[in-house]
């Protein structure tokens, strides 16, 4: 399917001003238009389509590069490849063939010491691919570290399945989230080579997927998608120590059926925590309590259409990627109760994430 960019109002306006950029992935089998750009609207928050590639399939996430003109995605098959992108221009254009990573299924890429690092969740490992100094990449992956494990749920905990992976805020640890083994896995990268350091156990059947940490760096807060909860941890960078210190709900009582929390962001003033739940189309609101040792619930409010997979927040502004509804919506957030106001949407068929440039 070709991706077709929406006339809308919000997208003639923000072509006019928008000065930043957002990338956003979607799962091509499923008829999404691959990798986009879009320019941001400093004002309003809204996104305007700018170009659009398709010849890697289902490139379901995406990690830009600290000088904005590389972006790398995963192809989230089971074949699992992982591919770079020059966006320096409108349009994304493919920088040498993808590259395998030795996993099935890679839902999630960080950018750490000169590699992309994968989370390859139907393998349940973790991959780390050497970059060139011109970003490209170079050819074949460096290791593959395999998680092992299980948890009690009988249906989504058989095994390994690593979601998530990225560096620690201090530069020096990988950290992974694996959602088969409850548990955080801190690694560190020498010589191309991953090399095990910790393995923090969470509740059993708590089934973690992502972690987003406090900007000071000293607190992980990491999303339990089998529970509806976050899992507040103290981080200890000169250790390579996470320990776990409460659980805090994302959504006010039991849910209506089951819920699947998906993204997790934290705001860069380090007040607020904005969680997405799938099967209930929320977008949670948690204040920041106890200098970020814990977390209040404040409110939820509709994520602004169906399935939110993933969110990400900037300059006064929240997004989500709506994948069964096939949208990108953006919210302009309240300074001081950190709830989002919906403004606005652009047509994304089967979108994925979205991160901001």
């Amino acid at each position: 399917m070709r991706y077709r960019r929406p006339d809308r109002p919000s997208d003639r306006e923000g072509a006019a001003v928008g000065r930043r950029r957002a990338f956003i992935g979607s799962f091509t089998a499923a008829g999404g238009p691959g990798v986009l750009v879009a320019a941001v609207d400093d004002d309003t928050g809204a996104l305007t389509v700018l170009g659009a590639a398709d010849d890697v399939p289902d490139p379901s996430y995406l990690a830009l590069a600290a000088d904005g003109n590389t972006l790398y995605a995963v192809s989230e098959t089971a074949q699992g490849a992982v591919a770079a992108y020059r966006v320096s221009g409108d349009k994304p254009e493919l920088a040498g063939p993808p590259v395998p990573v030795g996993g099935s299924g890679p839902t999630h890429l960080g950018l750490f010491a000169g590699h992309v690092l994968t989370a390859n969740y139907g393998s349940g490992s973790v991959t780390a691919v050497p970059v060139r100094a011109d970003g490209t990449l170079a050819g074949s992956a460096s290791d593959v570290l395999q998680h092992t494990g299980s948890g009690p749920h009988p249906a989504r905990q058989r095994g390994p399945h690593a979601h998530q992976v990225q560096p620690d805020p201090s530069g020096r640890w990988v950290v992974g989230v694996d959602l088969g083994t409850d548990s955080v896995h801190v690694c560190a990268l020498r010589d191309g080579g991953l090399v095990p350091h910790r393995e923090t156990a969470l509740r059993p059947g708590s089934g973690p997927r992502h972690l987003a940490f406090h900007p000071d760096g000293s607190y992980a807060y990491v999303l339990n998608e089998l529970a509806p909860t976050v899992t507040v941890c103290r981080w200890d960078a000169a250790e390579g120590l996470l320990t776990p210190l409460r659980e805090t709900p994302v959504l006010r009582g039991a849910p209506d059926g089951d819920a699947y929390p998906s993204g997790i962001v934290a705001s860069p003033d380090g007040r607020f925590v904005w969680t997405a739940t799938r099967g209930q189309d929320a977008v949670s609101v948690l204040a920041v309590d106890d200098a970020g040792a814990a977390l209040r619930l404040v409110d939820t409010v509709p994520c602004g259409g169906h399935w939110p997979r993933a969110l990400a927040a900037s300059d006064g502004f929240l997004y989500t990627a709506n994948e069964r509804s096939g949208d990108v919506t953006w919210f302009a957030l309240d300074p001081d109760t950190g709830i989002p106001r919906r403004t606005g949407s652009i047509e994304v068929p089967a979108v994925s994430c979205v991160i901001l440039g």
